[in-house]
């Protein structure tokens, strides 16, 4: 058995994963997340801003401390999305080089969508069917479509929910034009750059037997809790949870109904993302009308959980105390 460490830098927040690996079981003992908004204004001109990434920094080597402290002896970081556009990507390695000692893995968006699948598929008990892996992030969402360990499509798209807030910038309380450009602006998205990708794969493969959606990534696991009514994250309550796409639109009116302090208090909903999730759950309802996928199934697990996994990757490192 061998206690390892992820530490995934995205767009939104970074995230921790520490877990025990015995004989390809992966048994989580430490999960947690931060907000540091690596995407803060970045896509005007696609550079990261010194105050996240100094935020950013500070979480990582933080969050290694803790792995220390939690006996892993083994760590990796990967970073996403916002790091992978930047132009100005090497001054994020340099900062958490000089606070953690660690040097990051800046993975490419097939790599994430291809963990995606294999990280949300772990206990979901699907064998052999079809499954969509949608996996909504900060600065990008990955579609990954398969069966058992087959992978028939998978790529990663621009669409990501703080990418999206940027783009939108919703009145605050939102108003029921926000959310009617935000549904265009994401429907216009997914029938020119994703449908014509994806599509094909859908049509060869629903044969095989109906294409069940899961989600996963930071909205989906709150769109479950919401469902939930959860005061508090319960894996085991969340994990494999479903919601039909009438519920799936009732969360999406209702949050963009209210003001964001009346968001703040929604069981289930951290406060700190009571912005982000109004284009997440935007995302998910207009992927489930576009491809016409009448349920979402809950992972908590994901790219970190794949990653975790992965014990030939040469960026393992030892954990050490900063």
């Amino acid at each position: 058995m061998t206690r390892r460490a992820v530490i995934d830098i995205g767009t939104n927040s970074v995230k921790l994963l520490v877990a025990d690996l015995d004989q390809g079981a992966i048994r989580p003992v430490l999960e947690c997340s931060e907000q540091t908004r690596l995407g803060r204004g970045f896509y005007t001109d696609h550079r990261l801003r010194a105050e996240p990434i100094a935020h950013t920094a500070r979480v990582v080597a933080g969050f290694a401390r803790r792995a220390h402290e939690g006996g892993a002896s083994l760590i990796r970081l990967l970073a996403t999305s916002a790091a992978r556009d930047a132009r100005n990507a090497e001054e994020l390695l340099a900062a958490i080089r000089q606070a953690s000692g660690l040097e990051v893995e800046i993975i490419s968006g097939e790599q994430e969508a291809e963990w995606a699948f294999r990280g949300a598929v772990l206990g979901q008990h699907l064998d052999a069917q079809p499954v969509l892996i949608l996996d909504v992030g900060g600065g990008s969402t990955e579609f990954i479509l398969g069966a058992g360990a087959t992978l028939w499509f998978r790529q990663s798209f621009a669409l990501g929910v703080v990418r999206l807030l940027e783009r939108i910038r919703p009145a605050e309380p939102p108003s029921p034009d926000d959310l009617e450009r935000c549904l265009e602006s994401i429907n216009r998205f997914l029938q020119t750059d994703v449908a014509p990708n994806l599509q094909p794969a859908l049509a060869a493969h629903h044969q095989a037997g109906i294409v069940q959606l899961v989600g996963t990534g930071g909205s989906a696991s709150i769109l479950g809790a919401m469902e939930l009514r959860l005061s508090q994250f319960d894996r085991d309550r969340i994990e494999g949870s479903m919601l039909d796409l009438a519920r799936v639109r009732w969360h999406l009116d209702h949050l963009w109904s209210l003001p964001i302090e009346e968001r703040r208090k929604i069981p289930g909903l951290p406060p700190e993302r009571a912005d982000v999730i109004l284009t997440g759950v935007a995302i998910y309802a207009g992927v489930m009308r576009q491809f016409k996928l009448d349920h979402l199934r809950i992972s908590t697990r994901g790219m970190r959980y794949a990653a975790l996994a992965d014990v030939e990757g040469r960026a393992w490192k030892p954990v050490r105390p900063t």
